[in-house]
């Protein structure tokens, strides 16, 4: 396989937090700086983010009172235990969680114009990882499939007020969801 090569300046504390890494993986400098850049490509997304904006956002959705912090255990927890014997939720418990999600349903028809939007809120919010494919398709990964079912639930209902028709294709692991013109 053909190399490149490359010369680069580091400063004092790159330089310093490269020699600790070849120190820590027995690597060569070369090696250790090709899985840095690897790794970097791999998950850029997460490493250019706005930190500092998502952390306004999280402190805003805390300090209101209106959200929490919560294990996702605890999440799992609760998803299981509102599953009756048959597997099936227990029809008290949906009719409480349909009526959170349509509240939410009106507060989204002033928020969010698309599904896109929609999405990257409820990403945000740690309840799936959302990755858009093209047109208007978005390949969707729930932690589980408890969360899975619950998510796709409140989606559904939540979504009923914006301009879109949503369409669901389940998968073993993922879903498509894509947004289409309201008909």
């Amino acid at each position: 396989m053909p190399t490149n090569r490359l010369t680069i300046s580091l400063d004092d504390d790159a330089d310093a937090a490269l020699e600790d890494l070849v120190a820590r993986t027995d690597e060569s400098r070369s090696e250790v700086v090709r899985r840095a850049l690897a790794f970097y490509a791999a998950n850029f997304e997460a490493a250019t983010a706005d930190a500092e904006r998502n952390l306004e956002a999280y402190h805003q959705m805390l300090s209101s009172g209106e959200h929490v912090l919560l294990d996702v255990d605890f999440l799992h927890c609760f998803l299981d235990y509102v599953e009756g014997t048959d597997g099936d939720p227990d029809p008290e418990f949906l009719a409480e969680a349909d009526r959170v999600a349509d509240y939410h349903a009106h507060e989204y028809e002033q928020r969010f114009a698309s599904l896109g939007e929609l999405l990257d809120w409820l990403a945000f919010c740690g309840f799936l990882t959302v990755r858009h494919s093209e047109g208007d398709t978005y390949h969707i990964v729930f932690p589980s499939e408890s969360i899975k079912w619950f998510m796709l639930r409140f989606i559904d209902r939540s979504s009923a007020n914006l301009p879109f028709d949503l369409t669901v294709e389940e998968g073993v692991s993922k879903v498509l969801l894509t947004e289409s013109a309201s008909s």
